[in-house]
């Protein structure tokens, strides 16, 4: 390799290794992300005031986030709509109580929140709006 060559992979290099450093936050997606707490937070924040059990477990080795005396209760961020969904409806049916999605929710997710009350009043599954802190 010539010297030429090895002076410009050398400064190719370093630019990279610079660029990499001044936007780490951007590609690594750790420092930026804009959920403050995770699911479970909400989850025991939300069966706490709801008297539930958490993480109750079925025959199948599925789990139900929050089983109170009257609802099976999956826990899902609001872009998961369509998920707590299913797992309500499961939930519910293999425990016996009615389906209820908690929806954490930010003040960006009405579309998410929309979607969830058009199928829930069809299938008469619960909706509760746990505020995104």
């Amino acid at each position: 390799m010539t010297s030429m060559k090895k002076t410009l992979s050398l400064l190719f290099t370093l630019l990279i290794a610079v660029l990499y450093l001044l936007f780490e936050e951007d590609i690594t997606h750790q420092k930026s992300s804009p959920q403050t707490h995770n699911e479970k937070y909400y989850q025991t924040k939300m069966c706490n005031a709801l008297g539930g059990d958490m993480e109750v477990v079925l025959e199948d080795k599925a789990r139900i986030d929050c089983l109170t005396a009257e609802y099976a209760i999956e826990v899902d961020f609001a872009k998961k709509w369509a998920e707590g969904i299913g797992q309500s409806l499961y939930y519910a049916h293999m425990s016996g109580k009615k389906p209820a999605v908690g929806l954490i929710a930010g003040v960006d997710d009405k579309k998410f929140i929309t979607r969830l009350e058009t199928v829930a009043q069809k299938y008469n599954i619960k909706i509760i709006i746990i505020n995104e802190e």
